[in-house]
């Protein structure tokens, strides 16, 4: 008989660990590329990576050979000191992103630190005011917790930093009427994530950079669940032709490594934040930036961000032709799409992709969000669309 390993460490867990998660689905031990296997050994196929991180997938052999390069010379030095991989990775980072010249970049641990390294940027302006969008999540620190919408996440630890207002997404109207001489920033997500991969509309990004740069106030452009070729591009926000005054990333660019950045564009932006008003202690750690610039060539070398668009629209199409009652459509970019149901049942979707070797998330009741590695192949795809109809199985009328 087989012995199950993993609710005997799942009790652990519960016993040793703050709660903040709930209880965790499985132990998970191993992975290969785009495949987990948990304590029992079942294997999984990942079409989450970590929520948008795992871009090359589990144990890719580049970031592997990066991180082992780079801990046999120098895994950290205190920002006293430079080192070539920090250098160069920022110099990465303002190439792939458009920046002009006079541009900048300060490295930090997460996405939510990315965003309070932003927050503190909009206050070099001398104003305090910030506007962010309906459905936004930009993190749950108390500064990044201002900016996210959701009322659960917020309300246990009110009073938030003031001045903080939100406003529905791609409403024109709305964004006249609050964007002004008095506002420091305007936080954007080109897709909400966590709002169930919901997209700011091209023009209303066009509106916001029109609208921010005649009052003056800065347009900071959220991309740590969309940047680093998730969506197609490097950045979501390039697709709407716009260039922002700032923009945050975290997740894909280290693969697994916890890195976060903030990008500075523009002299004007970029000289704000002076010696001694912010900083980390691990922020471009050689470490952490040897396996982003190893990250950032295998997209490159490797084609990733034409393979995004395309197994994103092959997703699109192999869902549409189940013409099933309770899918009425898949919507996002690239790889974070999401799978949109008619009825209110994907968190029992999501426990019985599990049950079947799938791992998803559902972000909304009704959104079965995927965020593959960028490496997934359409077969991988195919074997999550064709176990559908079962998943489905007699949640609604004639499913």
């Amino acid at each position: 008989m087989p012995t199950f390993k993993s609710a005997a460490y799942l009790d652990r867990y519960a016993q040793s660990l703050i709660g903040v998660y709930g209880r965790p689905k499985a132990v998970l031990t191993h992975g290969q590329g785009c495949y987990v296997w948990d304590a029992d050994g079942k294997r999984y196929l990942d079409l989450l990576a970590g929520i948008a991180v795992n871009v090359l997938g589990h144990g890719h052999p580049i970031v592997v050979e990066a991180l082992s390069r780079q801990a046999g010379t120098l895994i950290h030095v205190s920002n006293f000191f430079a080192t070539l991989p920090q250098i160069e990775l920022a110099e990465r980072l303002l190439s792939v992103s458009g920046a002009p010249e006079g541009s900048a970049v300060f490295f930090a641990n997460s996405g939510t630190e990315a965003i309070e390294a932003a927050i503190k940027l909009g206050r070099r302006t001398g104003r305090t005011r910030m506007v962010a969008a309906e459905g936004a999540f930009h993190g749950r620190t108390i500064g990044a917790l201002a900016l996210t919408h959701k009322t659960a996440y917020r309300e246990p630890f009110e009073p938030l930093i003031p001045s903080v207002t939100h406003v529905p997404l791609n409403d024109a109207e709305a964004l006249r009427a609050v964007i002004g001489t008095d506002v420091a920033a305007l936080f954007l997500e080109p897709i909400q994530g966590e709002a169930g991969v919901v997209a700011a509309d091209p023009a209303y990004l066009r509106l916001a950079r029109q609208l921010t740069r005649a009052s003056g106030t800065m347009l900071i452009i959220d991309e740590v669940q969309t940047g680093v070729g998730r969506t197609g591009t490097w950045f979501a926000f390039q697709q709407a032709g716009i260039l922002p005054d700032a923009i945050t990333m975290a997740k894909g660019l280290g693969a697994g490594v916890p890195i976060g950045a903030l990008v500075t564009f523009g002299p004007e932006v970029s000289t704000l934040l002076t010696a001694g008003q912010h900083g980390t202690t691990f922020g471009g750690n050689p470490l952490a930036a040897a396996v982003g610039l190893a990250v950032l060539d295998t997209i490159e070398t490797d084609n990733l961000l034409a393979h995004a668009t395309a197994m994103g629209n092959h997703l699109v199409d192999s869902v549409a032709a189940l013409g099933h009652p309770l899918i009425s459509g898949v919507r996002g970019a690239g790889l974070l799409r999401a799978i949109e149901l008619t009825a209110d049942v994907a968190a029992v979707v999501v426990d019985r992709a599990l049950a079947a070797g799938f791992i998803v998330n559902a972000p909304t009741p009704h959104v079965v969000r995927l965020a593959p590695p960028l490496v997934v192949t359409a077969a991988q795809l195919d074997s999550f669309v064709m176990a559908l109809p079962a998943l489905l199985r007699r949640l609604g009328p004639a499913s």
